[in-house]
């Protein structure tokens, strides 16, 4: 099974965190209860290089989905790995198709920043390489290589002259600035995560990277509680819990932390499925 559905627009998540949450959290939990129900061989869970150092909610919850990828890996006899990289040149949303576009009606052409980077790869590199990674059993968490940062200004520039245009005289390069919840450079591992290991061409396994918190499915429950409160400072507390190194754009102030309730406080009794997985039998979950 491969999952790869997720909310991933940075400014829209950053506007309904709660919708992130449903989607990129608890939908990816669901898939993978789902693949252990079933006895599926095999998940292969999409990640981001977002989900690193976030500081946007759709990073911070995809980092959440890492960690449930890898809680129930250790539980589950589904092999369960998660596959993290960065954007693909030509995808859906890309910024290659939008400059074209741009181009195509004479500019101008609009970059947020002019020192803003991203690691790009090919929709062949990354569709193989998750194949490989996510098939060949390296372990619960895989970082592709996607080589050097590319600078989205360099991009606009070449594409402006492959279509015979000269950058700033015929076409104008427009920077708008960073929107909510972007960075200027992406990064692929964190401070804990640098001890990693090539298993093969442009595949790497994460060596050492803090476990998931023993007590995720609790955590998790109260997450689900205030993703359908409404309470979005409470619900975005309760992610940087779960995500010490998720900071919120700069100049917003950070959020209070939320405290986890004990079991006997918790609030959720309704059970989705029942079966070997007993520290999630009872989270009751949105899309059961």
């Amino acid at each position: 099974m491969f999952h790869a559905a997720a909310h991933k627009h940075v400014p829209l998540m950053e506007d309904a965190p709660e919708e992130a949450v449903k989607n990129n959290v608890f939908g990816t939990l669901n898939v993978a209860l789902m693949a252990h129900e079933i006895g599926a061989k095999q998940l292969v869970f999409i990640s981001s290089d977002k989900a690193v150092n976030p500081t946007s909610v759709m990073g911070a919850t995809k980092r959440v989905g890492e960690l449930v990828i890898r809680d129930l890996a250790r539980r589950s006899s589904t092999r369960m790995t998660a596959v993290r990289f960065g954007n693909v040149l030509g995808s859906a949303g890309s910024v290659v198709p939008l400059f074209k576009q741009q181009i195509e009606r004479g500019g101008p052409v609009t970059v947020t920043h002019p020192d803003c980077t991203r690691y790009f790869m090919t929709v062949s590199e990354s569709v193989g390489l998750v194949l490989l990674a996510g098939l060949g059993g390296y372990g619960d968490l895989c970082v592709l290589d996607m080589g050097k940062p590319i600078r989205i200004t360099d991009i606009a520039r070449n594409l402006i002259t492959m279509s015979g245009r000269i950058p700033e005289k015929e076409i104008r390069i427009v920077y708008t600035g960073l929107r909510p919840g972007e960075k200027l450079f992406e990064e692929l591992l964190t401070e804990e995560e640098e001890q990693s290991v090539q298993v093969r061409n442009l595949i790497n396994v994460v060596a050492k990277s803090p476990p998931p918190p023993h007590d995720l499915a609790k955590r998790l429950r109260t997450l689900h509680e205030l993703s359908q409160s409404g309470d979005r400072e409470r619900l975005l507390g309760a992610i940087q819990v779960l995500v010490p190194t998720y900071r919120r754009t700069p100049g917003q102030p950070l959020v209070p932390e939320v405290r986890i309730p004990r079991p006997e406080e918790a609030t959720s009794g309704v059970s989705l499925r029942r079966g070997p997985l007993p520290a999630y039998e009872d989270l009751e979950l949105p899309f059961s």
